[in-house]
């Protein structure tokens, strides 16, 4: 069954006005509570604007209530607030450390753990494997120019691991900058989508600074990389990456609220490519 723009609309005027219950979605566009489900679970995917939550989940008294997911209100304390002020009008990734968000977690809700960058193709410990196996439903993606699609991991090309988790069913929503550079990374994440027969993956242009992966509602893993360039001579001996993995519930919404607010006020990637291939042309 096909959801059409029209029952999207109207299963989120409907969420909007107050929670509602599975039941009373299936009720209100007349399909059954399965196919309510799928629909709630697409519009939450593509869209970021909704959400559900099971109380009493495994039990005959399950109870799956969908809510509006409000982005406007990004954040809930002042540390958030400041945060997203920070990522908002930063550019390069380095202009924010993610460490300023790691530093609020708990110890017991997050890891971190680095590598020195000896082949700027090869990760020996970032385990993507690993990582995208555990998506069951949606991989949200920031990116710079997409330079990440050129590694590989254990011989497994990037581009390898993200097609499998397309394959199984994970939609994927990315955040990059789409220039001159970067057109023929796009190209190669969009031949995914044509290979399985499917638009399992998005990409929006965007300039912004952080780097990494969220998965799913469970965790977050970002990335920042420490250049000795940058530093005086001495100070760092090689060029390393920094990673940050964030388990804390609150946090993760509220860096999924960042993503999806950055998403949706940018501009589609295939309507930015037409636009510079035809500036290439010229």
């Amino acid at each position: 069954m096909v959801l059409t723009k029209e029952l999207q609309k109207k299963i989120l005027d409907f969420v909007f006005n107050k929670p509602r219950t599975i039941q009373e979605i299936s009720h209100l566009i007349g399909k059954n509570w399965r196919t309510a489900d799928t629909y709630v679970e697409k519009i939450s995917q593509e869209t970021g604007l909704i959400n559900g939550r099971t109380f009493r989940g495994g039990t005959r008294g399950a109870l799956k209530i969908v809510f509006w997911n409000n982005t406007e209100k990004i954040n809930s304390s002042q540390f958030q607030e400041r945060l997203f002020k920070q990522i908002e009008h930063a550019r390069r990734q380095e202009d924010f450390s993610p460490l300023d968000i790691y530093q609020y977690i708990d110890k017991d809700k997050k890891r971190a753990f680095s590598e020195v960058v000896v082949d700027e193709k090869l990760s020996k410990t970032q385990d993507i494997v690993g990582l995208f196996a555990r998506a069951e439903r949606q991989i949200l993606y920031f990116s710079g120019n997409m330079s990440f699609l050129e590694m590989k991991e254990k011989k497994k090309n990037i581009l390898e691991i993200i097609e499998e988790a397309a394959k199984r069913g994970v939609s994927i929503k990315v955040l990059a900058r789409i220039d001159i550079a970067s057109l023929d990374n796009f190209r190669k994440m969009m031949e995914i989508n044509h290979k399985i027969g499917r638009e399992a993956i998005e990409i929006r242009h965007a300039v912004q600074p952080l780097r990494g992966f969220i998965i799913d509602d469970k965790e977050v893993r970002l990335k920042e990389e420490k250049n000795p360039e940058k530093y005086k001579k001495g100070e760092l001996k090689a060029k390393t990456r920094l990673f940050y993995e964030i388990y804390d519930p609150e946090w993760v919404v509220w860096i999924q609220k960042v993503f999806w607010n950055l998403f949706r006020t940018s501009i589609d990637a295939k309507i930015r490519v037409k636009d510079l291939e035809m500036i290439k042309k010229l």
